[in-house]
C-alpha cells in the first residue's frame, strides 16, 4: 500500500504505459494516413510525448534517490521505469527513420505492425493498473502471456514483411530502408515484451 505523502511509483508506471498507448495510437494513425509533408509537424508532436514521459521518469528517480523504503526494490524499479521509456523511444524511432529516410509510400505490413503494436501497449497498461496487486492478482499472469503472444506476432509478420520485400523490391535503397524499418517496428514488439518479462522477473522475487 502507497505510504501518506510517498510517491506513488506504481502510479508512475500506469502513466509511462499510456504514454506508450499514446505514442503507438498517434503513429498508427500516421502510418494509416500517410502524408510526407506532415512528417515534420508529426515528430514534434510525438516528441512531446517522448519529453513528457522523460520527466516523468526524471520525477520519479528524484524521489526515489530520497525514498528510505520503496515498494519493491530499487534496481526494479529503475529497470521497470526504463524499459517502459524504451518503449516510447522505439516507437519514435519508427517515425524518425521514416523521415530520415525520405519514405514515399508505407507498405501494408507497416499497418499491420502497427495494430499489433497498438495492441501490445494497451495490455501492457492494463498490466501495470494491474501491478500493484501483483502478490494476489489473478490476471496479471494473462496480460504477460498476451504480451508475449503478441510478440510472437510480431516476429511472424517481420519474416513474412522482409520476404515480400526482397521478393518484391529490385530498389537497393528501398530494399535497405525498409529492411532497417521493419527491425524498428519489431524493436517495438520486443520493448513491449521486455517489460512484462521484467514484471515476471519482479513478482517471481516478491512472491
Amino acid at each position: 500500500m502507497k505510504r501518506k505523502n510517498s510517491y506513488d511509483y506504481y502510479s508512475m508506471f500506469v502513466k509511462m504505459a499510456d504514454y506508450s498507448c499514446e505514442a503507438s495510437e498517434m503513429l498508427r494513425e500516421i502510418v494509416k494516413n500517410f502524408n510526407v509533408k506532415e512528417l515534420s509537424q508529426e515528430m514534434v508532436n510525438m516528441h512531446k510525448i517522448e519529453h513528457d514521459a522523460d520527466v516523468e521518469k526524471h520525477t520519479m528517480m528524484q524521489n526515489l534517490a530520497k525514498e528510505f523504503l520503496p515498494p519493491i526494490e530499487r534496481e526494479d524499479i529503475i529497470e521497470l521505469a526504463q524499459q517502459l521509456d524504451d518503449v516510447i523511444d522505439a516507437i519514435e524511432d519508427v517515425l524518425l527513420r521514416l523521415y530520415m529516410y525520405n519514405v514515399k509510400n508505407i507498405r501494408q505490413e507497416t499497418i499491420d505492425f502497427m495494430d499489433i503494436v497498438v495492441e501490445c501497449c494497451k495490455e501492457m497498461k492494463s498490466m501495470m493498473e494491474e501491478f500493484p496487486l501483483f502478490r494476489k492478482s489473478t490476471r496479471i499472469h494473462d496480460y504477460i502471456v498476451k504480451i508475449n503472444n503478441m510478440e510472437e506476432e510480431g516476429d511472424k509478420l517481420y519474416t513474412e514483411a522482409m520476404r515480400s520485400l526482397y521478393v518484391e523490391s529490385r530498389n537497393p535503397m528501398e530494399i535497405i530502408s525498409w529492411t532497417q524499418l521493419f527491425q524498428c517496428l519489431e524493436d517495438c514488439c520486443d520493448a513491449c515484451e521486455d517489460v512484462a518479462d521484467i514484471v515476471e522477473s519482479i513478482i517471481m522475487k516478491n512472491i
